[in-house]
């Protein structure tokens, strides 16, 4: 009898997920083009799209928790694949900055819900000891949606048809295939225990677990530090290398090609080797990327950093994540709340980073922000090998 927990055709809907999930991160980018259509806004107002979009990761997930302890995990990833739907079709339809801002704001809460409830999903449809590798495979699956996005944009959208927000409308039907797949496929969900009884209030108290709250902050660092890359790095290079915008953008297809070839290491590698050496090895391979970023300025060694910086990164959310659910085996949906809550480290650190880049004139200081907030990350090295090793 054919076992469910590792049925290739359960899998394949399932981590087709993470692709969808991949689509927030042309947030990144596109403000730069809604910068340049609204010339009239500033800096600050323009950063406020990102923040509109990461906020509801801070307000939107413990209740997405709450809703998939009532209706399931398989039904909460169906409904987020709808209300990105919905988000994508709204930009296209009608465009200024006010529906882009509402549009962008859908976009946040589904891709929340979906982030609350995809990672859950996958414990449900592979064995506890392939959870970390998984995950990162998962993670490898959103990178390559994050590579082909700058790519579609700059490329085929705007060089092609004219028009960046082209994307907007394939993204929504590669969306609703992918809500069609799942919906037709059969999972076994894990039944949650006194799922009736679980509140805002219970969910937060296992902030109370010192390592709980560890790894939260340690989402936060690691998103913050992501979107703030994906939308300083355009800039940068055009105020250094003297780049124009879709030039510029492609910057970060250079980034997202290197995560991907991480996840794509990190897959493997995480099957065999301790997530906690992995760990410790990415953190220091990504700040020397941020640190080259600060000192080199130069077209080659910029791509060289970022690369270097990418590759560090790559799999550091899933080793993260997969640590909480282990620790908390017995209240994944709630930790998987918790920690998406920290997502929301994408909407809190661009607009300090504009501001900075207001004050100071260059965009090298966003990045020295960036590598600041990184270090919170050596913090959580003995934590994550003190739950590896158990």
């Amino acid at each position: 009898m054919e076992n469910k927990k590792t049925s290739i055709m359960v899998i394949l809907p399932v981590m087709f997920g993470f692709f969808v999930m991949g689509f927030v991160d042309i947030i990144g980018m596109t403000i730069n083009y809604v910068s340049a259509d609204f010339t009239n806004l500033s800096a600050s107002v323009v950063s406020l799209l990102a923040s509109s979009c990461f906020i509801w990761f801070l307000i939107a997930s413990i209740p997405t928790g709450l809703l998939m302890n009532r209706i399931g995990r398989k039904k909460t990833v169906l409904l987020s694949f709808l209300v990105q739907i919905l988000a994508f079709l709204l930009v296209f339809i009608k465009y200024d900055y006010i529906t882009t801002l509402i549009a962008f704001s859908l976009l946040g809460i589904g891709n929340t819900i979906l982030q609350v409830a995809m990672n859950p999903l996958v414990s449900d449809v592979v064995p506890g000891d392939k959870l970390t590798g998984t995950l990162t495979i998962g993670q490898l699956v959103k990178a390559v949606c994050s590579l082909t996005g700058p790519i579609f944009v700059s490329w085929f959208a705007s060089a092609t048809f004219g028009d960046w927000k082209v994307i907007f409308p394939v993204y929504a039907l590669i969306t609703l295939l992918g809500f069609i797949w799942l919906m037709l496929t059969k999972v076994e969900e894990e039944k949650i225990e006194n799922a009736d009884t679980t509140t805002f209030a219970t969910s937060l108290r296992l902030f109370s677990d010192k390592y709980i709250l560890a790894f939260f902050i340690g989402i936060l660092v690691l998103v913050g530090a992501d979107v703030g890359v994906n939308t300083c790095f355009p800039k940068y290079l055009q105020d250094t290398c003297r780049l124009d915008l879709n030039e510029a953008a492609l910057g970060n297809s250079v980034y997202f090609f290197t995560r991907t070839v991480g996840a794509l290491i990190g897959g493997i590698l995480l099957m065999k080797v301790s997530e906690s050496k992995f760990f410790n090895i990415s953190v220091i391979v990504a700040l020397v990327g941020l640190a080259g970023l600060i000192v080199f300025r130069g077209y080659w060694s910029s791509m060289i950093f970022v690369s270097v910086f990418g590759l560090g990164y790559s799999n550091l959310f899933a080793i993260i994540f997969s640590m909480a659910l282990k620790r908390r085996p017995d209240r994944v949906n709630d930790v998987s709340a918790l920690l998406v809550m920290g997502v929301a480290g994408g909407g809190l650190l661009p607009p300090i980073m504009g501001l900075i880049t207001q004050t100071t004139g260059n965009q090298w200081s966003a990045i020295l922000v960036i590598a600041i907030v990184w270090l919170y990350l050596f913090a959580l090295m003995g934590r994550i090998k003190n739950v590896s090793t158990k």
